[in-house]
C-alpha cells in the first residue's frame, strides 16, 4: 500500500506535469478532478493519522495533546487547500516559492552571523543592495556589472522593459 505523503507527493507532481503539458492554467473539469484526488488522499490520512481515542488514563496529564508533525502538515493542507492547489489554475503562480526562499536566505545568514542589525536604517539598506542585485540577476546581469552600472549612476537596460 502506497503512504499517503508519497500518493500526495505523486499527485502534486502530477498537478505540474499536467500544467506544463498545457502550458498554462489547467482547465475547470480537469482541475475539480486533481481536487477530488487531493481530497481523497487527504481522507485517507485523517484515518491513518487519527486512530480512535483510547481513554486518558489518571498519570496523564489533561488538557489538549500535542499535535505531530504529520498532523499539523495534514491539517494545514486540508485547511489551505486553495493556497496549496493556486499553482493548478493560476497561470502565473509557480509550482515552487525556491526562488522565494532564496531570496530572503541571505537576509537571515545576516541576522545569524551579526545577531541583528544595529538600527533599522542600515536594515533597509542592507535589503535595498540585495534587492538590486537579486533583481538584476534575475534579468541575467551579473552582481559586479549591476553594481558598477549604479556607482556610474545607471540602471541596467532590463530595468526600464517593462
Amino acid at each position: 500500500m502506497i503512504q499517503p505523503k508519497s500518493k500526495m507527493q505523486k499527485l502534486l507532481l502530477e498537478i505540474n506535469e499536467t500544467k506544463q503539458k498545457m502550458s498554462g492554467a489547467i482547465d475547470k473539469k480537469t482541475a475539480e478532478v486533481f481536487r477530488e484526488k487531493y481530497r481523497i488522499i487527504l481522507k485517507e490520512g485523517v484515518i491513518e493519522m487519527y486512530p480512535p481515542d483510547t481513554p486518558l488514563k489518571s498519570a496523564e496529564k489533561k488538557g489538549r495533546k500535542k499535535k505531530s508533525k504529520e498532523q499539523n502538515l495534514l491539517e494545514r493542507l486540508r485547511d489551505f487547500e486553495n493556497d496549496v492547489l493556486r499553482f493548478m489554475e493560476t497561470d502565473y503562480v509557480p509550482f515552487t516559492n525556491n526562488r522565494g526562499e532564496n531570496d530572503i536566505r541571505m537576509t537571515k545568514v545576516q541576522q545569524k552571523i551579526s545577531g541583528c542589525f544595529k538600527s533599522i536604517d542600515g536594515a533597509k539598506i542592507f535589503c535595498r543592495v540585495r534587492s538590486y542585485l537579486l533583481t538584476s540577476q534575475k534579468h541575467g546581469i551579473t552582481p559586479t556589472t549591476a553594481l558598477q552600472l549604479l556607482f556610474d549612476g545607471k540602471l541596467p537596460e532590463a530595468f526600464y522593459k517593462q
